[in-house]
């Protein structure tokens, strides 16, 4: 049963270590999202920051600790349709011959039967997100013919046809045209109006930068730094460049 504490999280993760191929990738970290939230986790290549989205959604297993989303441990975690996820680009095509109709739709399949035809209201949800992403007058063309900036914009349409009340989000802006990005921000802009919680791993925040409530940068595996995003630039640039151990206020 959830308890008054874990129902108002989105996220909890609570010493996790993620271990890849005999490497810790991720060591003790924890933090917790408030549902509502937009976080951005911030860092350099190798930092962990995928490694930490990636598991947050099961993709990767734990070597230690626990992730939760809405209080459920996430190898029990089942509602799926309340979590939209946007890999990083380039994922979308992956050598199938799917159109862009096929893929958005694929984002439903967590709340219906595998071939079971769609519902007139899923019909109207996949037609709703791809004129959010402008790429409706796309729908029959197949994804591997579209620029990486348009198959970006049919990642997220997938992520955001079921609605979800979390919005994950790896890298989703990187190498994509500026007026993906701003479309992009837009469609994040109105879901963070409605209550969704947003936590996006970037390097350059770009439009999305007036959205962040909270920023969380990562170092060598570990959280340095978790407060005001305008903080965050400086620390997580102070802290890459002096070397050393991490900070103490944060290990």
């Amino acid at each position: 049963m959830t308890s008054p504490d874990t129902a108002a999280k989105a996220v909890q993760v609570a010493d996790l270590s993620v271990d890849l191929g005999g490497r810790l990738v991720l060591r003790g970290v924890g933090l917790q999202i408030r549902q509502g939230e937009v976080v951005a986790v911030l860092g350099t290549n190798g930092s962990g920051k995928s490694t930490l989205i990636r598991t947050v959604v099961g993709l990767l297993p734990a070597a230690r600790g626990e992730v939760r989303l809405f209080g459920t441990p996430v190898p029990r975690f089942r509602q799926w349709h309340r979590v939209g996820y946007v890999p990083q680009r380039l994922t979308a095509a992956g050598g199938v011959p799917a159109t862009v109709h096929e893929v958005v739709s694929s984002g439903l399949l967590s709340e219906r039967r595998l071939f079971a035809p769609l519902r007139a209201s899923q019909k109207q949800a996949i037609d709703e997100a791809l004129e959010i992403v402008d790429m409706a007058h796309r729908r029959k063309d197949a994804v591997a013919e579209l620029s990486g900036g348009q198959q970006q914009r049919v990642l997220i349409a997938r992520a955001l046809v079921s609605d979800p009340e979390l919005l994950i989000l790896d890298e989703p802006t990187a190498g994509v045209d500026l007026a993906s990005q701003q479309i992009f921000a837009d469609a994040i802009r109105a879901r963070v109006a409605r209550g969704t919680t947003v936590v996006m791993v970037s390097h350059d925040l770009g439009p999305m930068d007036a959205l962040i409530d909270r920023s969380i940068v990562l170092r060598r595996g570990r959280i340095v730094y978790d407060g005001p995003p305008h903080a965050s630039q400086t620390h997580a640039h102070v802290h890459h460049s002096h070397g050393g151990e991490e900070p103490g206020w944060l290990s």
